[in-house]
């Protein structure tokens, strides 16, 4: 019997519905009333990550391996170990998995998740930016999709700024060292993480001003968030034309906050 995540009652499309995960393997459209069911697939779950989940509702290897081929799990199953009781659907687990199993896909591999995701958006990628950023994100993303509603900034500047960040870190000083920034980075011909960092912390070091004082800051006028991934590897894969382009943006647009 699959339990609801709580533990408490058995687990219905209703339950699954109401707390937003999907329940069908792939996209299914009731007969009767039309209403569209969204699958695992489209979710953006790895098949062998569902697979894993699934053996694990209600069996265990007896060991503290969690993730099997399918080769394994068929050499370590056995009947004996199937459990009694009711077995927990905890979706969280089923993110887990599907982390672990992006984890394992090369650069490569996930790119094409990129670049399908691009393509429907009618964006234009190399693959060369394309396998960058996917190296950059791919220990912060849960499901395929993610490498584009967590990496739009590559491809759209900010419209809008996280409000939290602004409050509490664009002052006076984040404003003076991000003007000395944009002029050191427009001098620039050609950006890498290491040279960001180092135009970045020359700056800070000429107004005696710890470089993690305004870090944040910094991200907020590029991407518009508080947190992503790491912010000199951002910086080289926009390009020191763009990040100019983005950190004056935002001091014409935020100065009044200050």
């Amino acid at each position: 019997l699959l339990l609801k995540p709580d533990g408490n009652g058995k687990l219905s499309k209703r339950d699954a519905d109401q707390m937003g995960f999907p329940i069908f393997p792939l996209n299914w459209t009731d007969p009767n009333t039309n209403e569209l069911a969204k699958g695992f697939r489209e979710s953006g779950y790895l098949p062998e990550a569902l697979i894993n989940f699934l053996a694990f509702l209600g069996w265990n290897p007896g060991t503290e391996q969690e993730l099997f081929s399918m080769d394994e799990l068929i050499e370590a199953f056995s009947i004996e170990r199937i459990g009694k009781a009711g077995a927990r659907f905890d979706i969280h687990k089923a993110h887990w998995f599907n982390q672990q199993y992006l984890k394992t896909k090369t650069d490569e591999e996930l790119s094409a998740y990129l670049l399908e995701s691009l393509a429907n958006e009618n964006i234009t990628c190399s693959k060369e930016k394309a396998l960058k950023i996917c190296s950059v994100m791919r220990e912060r993303v849960t499901f395929t999709q993610d490498f584009w509603l967590q990496g739009k900034f590559f491809f759209e500047a900010p419209a809008s700024y996280d409000d939290q960040v602004v409050k509490k870190k664009w002052n006076d000083e984040a404003i003076q060292v991000l003007t000395a920034f944009s002029q050191a980075m427009s001098q620039l011909t050609n950006t890498t993480a290491e040279t960001a960092k180092a135009t970045l912390e020359s700056v800070t070091t000429s107004f005696g001003i710890g470089t993690g004082k305004i870090l944040q800051a910094l991200r907020v006028s590029i991407t518009g968030g508080a947190s992503g991934p790491d912010l000199m590897v951002t910086m080289e894969i926009l390009g020191n034309k763009e990040v100019v382009n983005r950190i004056d943006h935002a001091l014409n647009t935020l100065k009044k906050t200050a």
